[in-house]
């Protein structure tokens, strides 16, 4: 019975668009093209920070882009001792000894927020009207799915960008 407490949903804050909503947020690990390989579901008051210990223990020796809300030297010291991650995020400009975040990483966080946009947009997974927590995690997955099997498509049979998902397949 303790696991009941996850169907029900919370109230968050999207920082980047300054509102509140009351749900749920999907935290994805993509590649740099922007194919998801790992995410998880979580209530939307659970700050972005907690999902790096769920990453830890899946991937290891590589590099993370994250935003603003994984900005912290702590959890970037523990990634890197225990599973060899560094985790590359932008700095706030009002810290000390700002710097820019180098140019590859930002371009490759605009696709990433790019391939996001389309999830929102095409596939409308913010929109959900399943009856139950069971149908609404069958959604998201089928949406995910569903965007990754046309990326699939654009890659291997038509060699095309994987995010031209507005393009007609036949």
């Amino acid at each position: 019975m303790q696991r009941r407490f996850f169907y029900f949903s919370k109230k968050g804050i999207c920082a980047s668009q300054n509102q509140l909503f009351y749900g749920y947020k999907i935290h994805a690990v993509c590649t740099f093209s922007g194919v998801i390989i790992l995410f998880n579901l979580t209530k939307a008051n659970v700050d972005d920070i907690h999902y790096l210990a769920d990453v830890k223990e899946q991937i290891a020796d590589c590099i993370l882009i994250g935003d603003k809300g994984y900005l912290s030297a702590s959890y970037q010291l523990d990634l890197f001792q225990t599973a060899n991650i560094r985790l590359e995020t932008p700095m706030r400009a009002n810290q000390n000894n700002y710097k820019k975040q180098p140019y590859i990483y930002r371009k490759t966080r605009k696709k990433i927020e790019t391939f996001f946009s389309q999830l929102c947009d095409q596939f409308i997974i913010r929109r959900n009207y399943a009856k139950s927590f069971l149908g609404f995690k069958t959604r998201i997955l089928a949406k995910i799915s569903a965007l990754t099997l046309v990326q699939y498509i654009n890659k291997f049979f038509f060699d095309r960008n994987i995010n031209n998902i507005k393009i007609q397949i036949i």
